[in-house]
């Protein structure tokens, strides 16, 4: 691409913004060479990664990153026998460290079914070195300091150089101590000098310490004195720093022929890490402006619905959709000033270059662009005073560079086309110039001034308006595009608004020819109509939603009604069997007693009357309730069949019989609602007209109004979403037990929603991938409550 053309659409301000994403200088230099191609392939790859680095932040909010180094000079020492210092030691165990996270961090996603085809590709290039970071992680810290752990030489070195600093800071305390330190010493501190512990002696008191002079003060009167008491100390401490300073030069030395053995293994890790980084920071810059995954084709359609401009305030930023491609490929957009023209020829340009550098674009989900071979952009105002152009000549320029180098594949932005010139000229060569791009078939947004352009959309094939709506009350642009319908003059419209007398305003419009008059007329009545039918598309599309919200509604108020109805049911025949057992106690107590009174001689009690007794006592129990209601048998016996009227006794209403269940139960369609009813439950409804009697034979199918799956693919993700609340209903009501939700497999996004969703529902049991025979993970197995 055109870096003058990546410049006048801010491209590289976009660059700027991503790189504040970057968690390593090898990140940034990714991301300073990031430029739009119009390699398909390429373009759909890198697409491919941002995708998957933002399911990844999706789920796990970030990645194990951090800590990232640019080791190559390090290897490039490494490769000539050199030696690497602690710092750089710590660097390059920090690179080792984070491609094991990254490696066991992408492993854990993918054996959760978290579907990340060219992470993990990418993340089987890092080579774990386990034991090579251990040994680093012994030897130095994040300042690069050696530690004690790099050796016993070294720890046992330093702990004597330890003991020997303190017996000598210890004797020296105790010249500090002394009643007459404060007399001969300058200050009772101990300080350094020449890497030696000494005390700021006054100049006449030097006798009386001896030892060695390091130092004295700019004046003279102090002297900076080891005394000769500590001289073999400090002595024994410096050669102890020498040995401990070799030490360390030969752990530098050892750790460095060990990385010597793996420089190509680093460097690896080193690029893969770089490359996460990347990754990484086109998700994230991605979610900072809520941008999404836009499809990418190859055939100059670009559908960008409620594209935002990326560098403006999010909060007051005006979305349009933006369509080129297909039924037209060259629009003209037609406005006041101020009023947004400009801004959408660089919305369109500048999500262009960001789609085919492989960042995620400011719209909405749906959004799709189109990859050009070249982006060409005249905009703004290149007046050049070195070269003596004036703003006409310069625009022409750059619009000759463009016809020569455009094809059949470029998309090219004009603003204000033939600007700067005679208007009448400037218009002609405005329409010579659209019609040559039409000649190549390259796609073309452009805007303009010229009432004359106004009719090109309608006299030439393959070309259509559009212009940038204006307020008249408000006197202010609303930036909304309107594609379409071209822009009118509102000059008359606000010089009225603004107190201009009515016969100016009417001298003004006869001066006006009549073609230009019916054109705006022509274009007014245009926008009228648009705005009506936008108003009876919101309200339809309101009332849809309205009955589609009181048909869920009312779904969710019968099974309500049912489980509360089998709820008092089953709480009634409980108290009834209670009743009952009850009752049939006492009888049986009743029995025993009069058993025993004739066992025992009492007169006249046969047994022929104990079991009258018993007898009239099984004549006043209660009987058990049944769950459903018994209803007299219909005088007229009925054998029910698809399609009989019914009448459902516990709810009081009408319905069809649709087909039977099993022996004893139908489903049975009741206005909007199918549902399952027993047998019992049914009254047929006899025809009002009586037919003659004739052998019909009933063909009979097990195959149910609901199926027991639903294939959402290829649908959107709401729309998914919204399809298996409404699945999930219509299958409960057809009494299914178990539903099979085909998702296919893709980006993972739909599957993932379908499954949360099917979580959360309070009908759902359970959820399950199906088996291989079933489809595997691409099928979404739930069984019902």
């Amino acid at each position: 691409m055109n870096k003058k053309v990546e410049t006048i659409l801010e491209f590289d301000k976009i660059k700027q913004q991503l790189l504040e994403f970057a968690s390593s200088a090898l990140g940034e230099e990714a991301i300073r060479a990031l430029h739009p191609t119009p390699d398909v392939e390429k373009v759909m790859l890198a697409q491919k990664e941002t995708e998957e680095g933002a399911k990844v932040i999706r789920l796990r909010g970030a990645a194990p990153i951090s800590g990232i180094y640019d080791v190559s000079g390090h290897m490039k020492r490494l490769e000539i026998g050199g030696d690497l210092s602690g710092l750089e030691l710590y660097q390059t165990g920090s690179n080792l460290r984070v491609s094991r996270l990254m490696k066991q961090f992408v492993d854990g996603l993918v054996e959760q079914g978290v579907e990340l085809p060219l992470l993990d590709e990418l993340a089987q290039k890092l080579v774990p070195m386990r034991d090579t970071e251990d040994t680093i992680a012994l030897t130095v810290d994040e300042a690069g300091e050696i530690l004690d752990t790099a050796s016993e030489a070294l720890r046992n070195i330093r702990q004597t150089l330890r003991r020997t600093e303190g017996r000598v800071r210890e004797r020296l305390e105790q010249y500090l101590r002394d009643k007459n330190a404060s007399k001969m010493l300058s200050d009772t501190v101990i300080t350094i000098r020449n890497d030696r512990y000494v005390l700021p002696v006054k100049q006449e008191y030097k006798g009386h310490y001896g030892g060695i002079v390091h130092d004295q003060s700019a004046s003279g009167q102090t002297l900076f004195m080891e005394p000769q008491s500590v001289v073999d100390m400090n002595n024994e401490r410096r050669t102890l720093q020498a040995k401990e300073k070799q030490e360390m030069e030969r752990i530098l030395a050892e750790v460095s022929a060990i990385l010597a053995e793996f420089i190509a293994e680093i460097r690896q890790n080193t690029y893969v890490l770089a490359r996460f980084d990347f990754i990484f920071a086109k998700a994230r810059f991605g979610k900072s402006m809520k941008g999404i995954t836009p499809r990418i084709n190859q055939d100059g359609v670009v559908k960008l619905l409620h594209a935002r401009h990326p560098l403006l305030d999010p909060e007051t930023v005006v979305s349009n959709d933006i369509l080129l491609g297909g039924d037209y490929r060259t629009m003209l957009i037609t406005g006041p000033n101020t009023g947004g023209k400009t801004i959408t020829l660089k919305t369109l340009g500048l999500l262009t270059l960001m789609a085919q550098a492989g960042l995620q674009v400011p719209a909405e989900e749906e959004s799709e662009i189109a990859v050009f071979s070249q982006v060409f952009a005249d905009i703004g105002d290149e007046q050049s005073i070195e070269q003596s152009l004036s703003t006409f000549s310069s625009h022409m320029t750059n619009i000759v560079s463009i016809l020569d180098k455009m094809d059949a594949k470029s998309l090219i932005l004009f603003d204000e086309l033939g600007a700067g010139t005679d208007p009448q000229e400037g218009a002609a060569l405005a329409i010579a110039i659209l019609d040559a791009v039409a000649e190549k078939q390259a796609s073309v947004v452009a805007t303009t001034h010229y009432p004359e352009l106004k009719a090109y959309g309608y006299n030439r094939e393959f070309t259509t308006n559009a212009s940038v709506e204006f307020d008249v009350e408000t006197l202010s642009p609303t930036y909304k595009l309107l594609i379409g319908v071209p822009g009118r003059s509102n000059a008359f419209a606000i010089s009225r608004r603004l107190g201009l007398k009515e016969e100016v305003i009417a001298s003004a419009r006869s001066l006006v020819d009549t073609e230009s008059a019916d054109l705006n007329d022509m274009i007014s009545s245009l926008e009228e109509k648009r705005k009506a039918a936008e108003l009876e598309y919101e309200e339809a599309y309101q009332m849809s939603r309205d009955a589609e919200k009181l048909q869920k509604d009312l779904q969710k108020e019968i099974i309500a009604y049912h489980d509360q109805k089998d709820k008092l049911l089953e709480k009634a025949n409980e108290k009834a069997a209670g009743v009952i057992e009850k009752a049939e106690v006492e009888a049986e107590v009743i029995i025993q007693e009069l058993r025993q009174m004739q066992l025992q001689g009492a007169a006249g009690l046969k047994e022929h009357e104990l079991i009258d007794m018993k007898s009239r006592l099984n004549q006043v129990k209660p009987k058990t309730i049944q769950k459903r209601v018994v209803h007299d048998v219909p005088k007229v016996a009925h054998t029910f069949a698809q399609g009989d009227q019914v009448r459902i006794l516990s709810l009081g209403q009408k319905g069809v019989l649709l087909n039977r269940v099993n022996s004893k139960e139908w489903n049975v369609q009741i206005g909007i609602i199918k549902t399952k009813m027993k047998e019992t439950d049914l009254e047929y409804i006899k025809p009002e007209q009586p037919k003659k009697m004739r052998h019909v034979t009933t063909v009979r199918s097990d195959h149910s109004i609901t199926k027991t799956e639903l294939d959402l693919r290829g649908v959107r993700y709401e729309d998914a979403l919204q399809q298996v609340d409404k699945y999930i209903d219509e299958a409960l009501l057809a009494g299914y037990h178990q539903v099979s939700i085909i998702h296919g497999k893709g980006t993972g996004a739909l599957r993932q929603g379908v499954t949360e969703f099917l979580k959360n529902h309070r009908m759902v049991k359970s959820i399950r991938f199906g088996a291989a025979a079933e489809g595997g993970n691409g099928v979404t197995i739930a069984e019902l409550k």
